[in-house]
């Protein structure tokens, strides 16, 4: 099954983005006051940018004086950043709300809740010219283009990979039942850890699918009730197993450079800052959940201009290789692997624009009624219900 679909214009991204409103309306309060509609031209730099993203994607030498993208694009625009990281989705969703930010970097199960409570500006891909470069099955997909409208351009892909730490196994684990079986979980009692987000559930429902098939989940984000109770159970047992959760990915490293945690989910961001050499991570045998993220224009944003100069720089072949690179995950680009030898062994490391390999990773979505895996028999559950549920697991 393709992981990503790609879309024109018509009924079928219409309803998709219905039901998502009906979603947002029940999950949030304030709506975006600022224009959604596209610009047609560019003015005067206003000499600043503030930028809402993932951390690492936003280095300005200050953690690490060897890794700094920010400062060449301050130099070439005059626009000076200012950042603010964030550990979630839902996290990232109320800051937004806030307007305090031109731009925001948004995965899947973001980007979608954005356009619908109108946080988001449609973007004229025509002002981005390196847009043109960015692969074609990146473009146009659920969560970026809504009725043939773009509301961003594409950052970066990769897994979410699931870390552990060697001394602590006679075999090293392969498969997501190192988190998920009791059996496997019994020796590693209290330093399991597992990402802090209702969208975790996708996780569960993953390895699900692959170990009990009875259930007939075809996409881990198109749950009925009953495969939602499934992966809740799931959840439920892996708690008593459970350590800390992190949505913080400093505590993460702290976790595993303590030895708190030896197992559990993870990014390569925070694979590549962990100093311990015991601790490694690896795609397990299942596949992944995984990231495709998505550079929006805050329909509130106070410096458009400056805004759409850092979209266009942060997809370049020179920006982008380095923010991937430093963070772990595939460009969006040929032309960002081939800036560097470097570069290159990077690009082959991650599958970079190969589709096929893409196609084996769930990416991020915001669940909705109407079923992601084209179910039309039955209702499947919503965001709503999965933050509901996320409460219920951590008790």
């Amino acid at each position: 099954m393709n992981r990503i679909k790609r879309l024109g214009r018509g009924p079928v991204a219409c309803l998709a983005v219905l039901s998502v409103l009906a979603l947002a309306a029940g999950c949030g309060d304030d709506e975006g006051d600022g224009s959604t509609e596209a610009v047609e031209e560019l003015g005067e730099l206003e000499g600043e940018v503030s930028i809402l993203a993932w951390p690492g994607y936003v280095e300005d030498g200050s953690n690490d004086p060897n890794v700094d993208w920010v400062t060449p694009f301050e130099e070439e625009t005059g626009c000076e950043v200012t950042s603010k990281v964030y550990g979630t989705s839902d996290e990232a969703l109320n800051l937004a709300k806030s307007g305090d930010y031109d731009v925001i970097a948004a995965s899947g199960d973001l980007s979608l809740r954005l356009i619908a409570s109108d946080e988001a500006q449609a973007i004229n891909t025509d002002l981005v010219p390196n847009y043109e470069n960015v692969y074609d099955f990146l473009k146009d997909t659920e969560w970026n283009t809504v009725d043939g409208e773009n509301y961003g351009v594409p950052h970066g892909y990769g897994a979410n990979l699931l870390m552990y730490n060697k001394s602590a196994y006679d075999t090293p684990p392969t498969s997501w039942s190192a988190v998920f079986d009791p059996a496997e979980m019994e020796g590693v009692k209290g330093k399991v850890t597992a990402y802090d987000s209702p969208i975790y559930i996708a996780d569960a429902a993953l390895y699900l699918m692959n170990t009990q098939p009875d259930l007939g989940i075809e996409n881990p984000y198109a749950l009925d009730e009953d495969q939602l109770a499934a992966a809740v159970e799931v959840l439920k047992t892996q708690r008593e197993y459970i350590g800390e959760y992190w949505s913080d990915y400093l505590k993460e490293i702290s976790a595993f450079e303590t030895g708190d945690s030896v197992v559990g989910t993870t990014w390569q961001v925070i694979v590549n800052n962990i100093k311990n050499k015991d601790v490694e991570a690896i795609l397990p045998d299942e596949g992944a959940t995984a990231w495709n993220d998505t550079w929006m224009l805050s329909s509130q944003a106070e410096h458009p201009n400056c805004a759409y100069k850092w979209m266009d720089y942060i997809i370049s072949p020179e920006g982008n290789a380095a923010a991937t690179m430093y963070f772990g995950e595939a460009p969006n680009s040929d032309e960002a692997c081939q800036v560097s030898p470097e570069a290159e062994e990077h690009c082959k490391l991650f599958n970079a624009g190969d589709e096929e390999f893409s196609d084996k990773l769930w990416y991020w979505r915001t669940p909705i009624k109407e079923c992601l895996d084209g179910r039309t028999d039955v209702e499947c559950t919503d965001y709503a219900q999965w933050t509901e549920a996320w409460t219920e697991i951590k008790g």
